[in-house]
């Protein structure tokens, strides 16, 4: 990647990060809601009955009002859990589950099950910014792309939908893609969906 790209992302997600964590908690709220309500109308997420989300930090999209109506649906809930080689596991999160932080300080649940990657049926994930093409741009610790890397090395196999969730003024015009940026399935925000054909 050339200095300048680099540079000009460190920028885009200081200026996102800022503008986010500048959110009151009422529009935080109110973000929270809409994003369910159009989550919701989605036959993916209707037809989907194990569904990883993430505890919202940094002022990103809060998933909570979505939790609340997985449980309601009784559909599983899954977060995701840190492990050594900086990929991702996911973990039934439950109203009664431990919790501790990892080394980011984000709340994770303990036990020993987890869940395989490819059996769950929809993983929503936070991002920095995005554009209309499905470019997006993450916290920049690549997590999410070496946790779902094997989606590229085996296209045929049985795989979750990834749909990232952001707020509307994440969108941009544009996002330079990495050659291991694994595509989303599509966008939601608080005020439309983006889905994408890959």
């Amino acid at each position: 990647m050339k200095a300048s790209q680099t540079l000009k992302k460190r920028q885009l997600r200081n200026q996102m990060r800022q503008h986010r964590r500048a959110l009151s908690p009422l529009q935080q709220y109110h973000a929270g809601q809409q994003l369910y309500r159009q989550l919701c109308t989605q036959p993916l997420f209707q037809r989907a009955k194990h569904i990883a989300l993430y505890l919202a930090q940094d002022g990103e999209i809060d998933p909570n009002a979505t939790l609340q109506q997985i449980r309601k649906q009784h559909k599983t809930c899954y977060l995701p859990i840190l492990m050594p080689g900086n990929t991702l596991r996911f973990r039934p999160y439950r109203k009664n589950s431990r919790m501790k932080n990892n080394r980011f300080g984000i709340p994770e649940p303990q036990g020993n099950h987890f869940r395989r990657t490819n059996a769950l049926d929809l993983v929503l994930l936070p991002l920095v910014a995005f554009d209309e093409k499905g470019g997006r741009l993450g916290m920049g610790g690549g997590f999410y792309d070496r946790t779902f890397a094997w989606i590229r090395q085996h296209p045929k196999m049985c795989r979750p939908k990834l749909l990232g969730l952001a707020h509307h003024f994440q969108k941009v015009d544009e996002l330079a893609l990495e050659s291991w940026d694994i595509p989303l399935d599509g966008i939601v925000t608080d005020k439309e969906i983006l889905l994408l054909k890959n």
